[in-house]
């Protein structure tokens, strides 16, 4: 139950609140005109602040943030599971991370002899105890928070809550929404919370398939086919690698072998350029020594003789000494060119065989080469093998997107089956809970309007959640919608409070009233102050004093209801805050 909502700022209009009905007015003062406005008296603002001290997060632009409110430390003062005395938090929107508490921490017993401190909690911390405290979450509750279940307690106009009867807020999942109501009914709200997988599949497979339109999804992707047969390729790359590297030898002095191999291979290019010279050589003196022969010099003295002239002895014995020193020249060219023939022929010989024995060690060193490697060799080996291990797993991902698309469609189908048969088949199981809702729920709206009008509930399990529903005959009034949110939220309080999953507070806006008429606004308090009574519950609801007044005329006595402060529309302060900002 709650108790008190204050501040430090002396100027706030601390808020007292009493069990069963409280109505927090606000009030027109003698005199006001039609334009004056009670929107900013700080109705709204109490739940915000109910809200906030209940571990609700604080962004940019919420209320305790506000410049003029930021500093302010606003206290809680509620009852609390466990505890003897009334447990007071406090929370300013300068530091939104944690809460001040007299609540025992994670690292303290809270027991028999542990004192009462305040110290601070951090807001994790504080939202688990509101989870595991005051609705009796189990440690894993996915799909159900303690802040979207106070949301339900709690509605709020900022929120749109007042739209829907389910959600509490337009951006809510059904599935996310429905599980949370299940679970304040007592319903299977894991089973409920299993649509909230399936949609998130389904948003994911819508996405792929909106890629898929894009004529670059196969460039990405592909078919399963084609990458099949790619991962086969890349399969056998690294296979190969991983065989070269485990037969892979590390030679010693690697580079100097390689070095070794160039050398030898440049020599062994190089003798065929050195063979060609010696062979236009070797021609050329083979021709020059057919060209030296000895000269005939008979033909001097026949053409002397013709002539009449007889030479003389002397002429004679020096043109023989010149005969002969002429052939000793030709002799001498002839044994010079043999010599030559001789050593090119030699050369030619001898870069044969060197020819042969560089062939085999260039043939050694390469072997050598091919056996092994340098440990650099090994390591480029290495990480080869990591690229292609890396593309490999890519593909895979891949096949796997591709394969998710073919066939999610048929998993997302059966699951939802599967998930709405179980679903079916608990709701029968849990005869007793859907019965105990749909009747609170059925008492509460004929109360509303009148006992000869059809009003239940219908829970059934449907293709993307839960469905809960509610039907009411009541085609004249305008407010219908506003009316079946009072009354699913009175049944949820009331159940969980019953059967331990809830706290004992019920908190409405006066939003909640805005179009309904004025005979459905009188039988919902009356309704609201017998079953708050009936079931010790605290019901928390907010009022403009004309709407209030139509209530006195229809029958309701409001009087014995009313909490202090009285909020009126006076500029300076008259509102929640004793200012106006």
């Amino acid at each position: 139950m709650l108790r008190r909502l204050s501040a430090d700022d002396p100027r706030f209009r601390t808020v007292d609140f009493r069990p069963g009905l409280n109505l927090l007015v606000a009030e027109a003062q003698p005199g006001a005109a039609r334009t004056d406005s009670r929107n900013g008296t700080g109705k709204s603002s109490l739940v915000e602040l109910l809200h906030f001290a209940l571990g609700a997060r604080a962004g940019k632009g919420s209320l305790p943030t506000r410049p003029k409110l930021r500093n302010t430390l606003f206290t809680l003062t509620m009852d609390w599971p466990g505890q003897d005395d009334p447990l007071r938090v406090s929370r300013r929107g300068a530091q939104p991370g944690f809460v001040l508490t007299d609540l025992p921490g994670a690292d303290e017993d809270g027991g028999l002899f542990a004192f009462r401190h305040t110290h601070e909690m951090p807001l994790p911390e504080w939202t688990a105890r509101i989870e595991t405290d005051l609705f009796r979450l189990p440690a894993d509750h996915p799909g159900v928070s303690g802040r979207a279940l106070m949301s339900l307690l709690m509605r709020r106009v900022g929120s749109h809550a007042f739209n829907d009867p389910v959600r509490t807020f337009p951006q809510q999942s059904a599935a996310e929404a429905a599980a949370n109501l299940a679970y304040l009914l007592g319903l299977d709200w894991r089973l409920a919370s299993g649509y909230r997988d399936i949609a998130a599949r389904e948003a994911t497979r819508k996405q792929l398939r909106s890629a898929m339109n894009d004529p670059t999804w196969h460039q990405v992707v592909g078919t399963t086919a084609d990458l099949r047969g790619k991962i086969i390729v890349a399969e056998g790359d690294v296979d190969r690698l991983r065989r070269e590297i485990a037969a892979f030898r590390v030679v010693p002095a690697y580079e100097e072998l390689q070095r070794r191999a160039d050398e030898l291979d440049q020599r062994v290019r190089s003798l065929p350029e050195q063979d060609v010279i010696d062979r236009r050589n070797l021609a050329d003196l083979r021709r020059a020594v057919g060209e030296a022969n000895d000269s005939d010099t008979a033909y001097v003295d026949a053409v002397y003789q013709e002539l009449g002239i007889t030479l003389p002895g002397r002429v004679h014995r020096t043109f023989e000494d010149v005969r002969g020193f002429h052939a000793s020249i030709v002799r001498n060219r002839r044994r010079y060119l043999a010599d030559e023939i001789t050593e090119t022929e030699a050369r030619l010989a001898e870069r044969e065989r060197e020819r042969a024995r560089l062939g085999e060690q260039l043939t050694e060193t390469l072997s050598a080469l091919r056996e092994g490697g340098a440990l650099d060799g090994l390591t480029a080996l290495q990480q080869l093998l990591a690229q292609k291990q890396a593309a490999l797993e890519a593909l895979r991902k891949q096949h796997e997107t591709a394969q998710l698309m073919e066939t999610s469609q048929r998993e997302i189908s059966a699951k939802r089956v599967e998930l709405q048969e179980a679903l079916e088949h608990d709701l029968e199981e849990r005869g007793e809970q859907t019965r105990e809702a749909t009747w609170l729920f059925s008492r509460f709206a004929r109360r509303l309007y009148g006992q000869d009008r059809d009003a239940y509930l219908t829970i059934r399990a449907g293709t993307g959640s839960l469905e809960i529903t509610a039907h009411v005959d009541s085609r004249d009034s305008v407010g219908i919608n506003k009316m079946v949110i009072f009354c699913i939220d009175l049944t949820a309080a009331v159940i969980a409070h019953r059967h331990g999953r809830g706290p004992d507070f019920l908190v409405h806006d006066s939003h909640l009233f805005d179009g309904v008429d004025d005979r459905q606004v009188t039988a919902a308090l009356e309704l609201a102050s017998e079953v708050a009574v009936e079931e010790g519950l605290q019901y928390i609801v907010t009022f403009n004093s004309d709407k209030l007044g139509r209530a006195r005329l229809g029958g309701f006595d409001p009087s014995p209801y009313l909490i202090e402060p009285r909020l009126n529309d006076t500029y300076d302060d008259g509102g929640l805050f004793g200012f106006h900002f």
